[in-house]
């Protein structure tokens, strides 16, 4: 069964690794069982809520659709990652004082689509916001509570 797994290498949140895969597995899978990261959470399982979003080579990917061959080689970032130990992101920080965390299943994939978003536009308006979340689904109805932490986010951002 060896033509069924591949060994690939990667950078995980800054550090290199290597992981022995099945040839069939997502990426989601391999974060979860290989190193333990359930940031990344698979929910609809067909790339259209955006709670398994992660971030390959800079790029926000749906790591429910993404096989975990095709990272060999690339950079990864899960919102683990995000975080400089015990100091939050200002993406992070702004969520949890935005009140929009809810249930926090959708969390992560929003703050890494904010993050995304902000390297991008440091001062998006109000349908560029709604507009790039559009593919991230809050199941709680948190929205309003989401928009304000983008917000407050980008003020966090530009602050400092």
């Amino acid at each position: 069964m060896a033509g069924n797994r591949k060994t690939i290498d990667f950078t995980l949140n800054g550090r290199p690794v290597s992981a022995d895969i099945g040839v069939h597995q997502n990426l989601t899978e391999v974060l979860q069982e290989t190193f333990g990261l359930f940031g990344a959470r698979e929910s609809c399982g067909q790339g259209l809520c955006g709670c398994c979003t992660v971030l390959i080579d800079g790029q926000a990917v749906t790591s429910c659709l993404s096989l975990a061959a095709f990272a060999d080689g690339s950079e990864i970032q899960t919102i683990e990652g995000l975080s400089d130990g015990e100091t939050l992101s200002p993406e992070q920080e702004a969520f949890m004082e935005s009140g929009a965390l809810q249930c926090g299943y959708c969390t992560p994939g929003f703050i890494l689509m904010t993050k995304k978003l902000l390297d991008e536009n440091p001062s998006p308006s109000e349908d560029d916001i709604m507009h790039y979340l559009a593919g991230n689904l809050c199941r709680c109805g948190a929205y309003p509570e989401i928009l304000k932490a983008v917000r407050l986010a980008a003020e966090k951002r530009n602050a400092g």
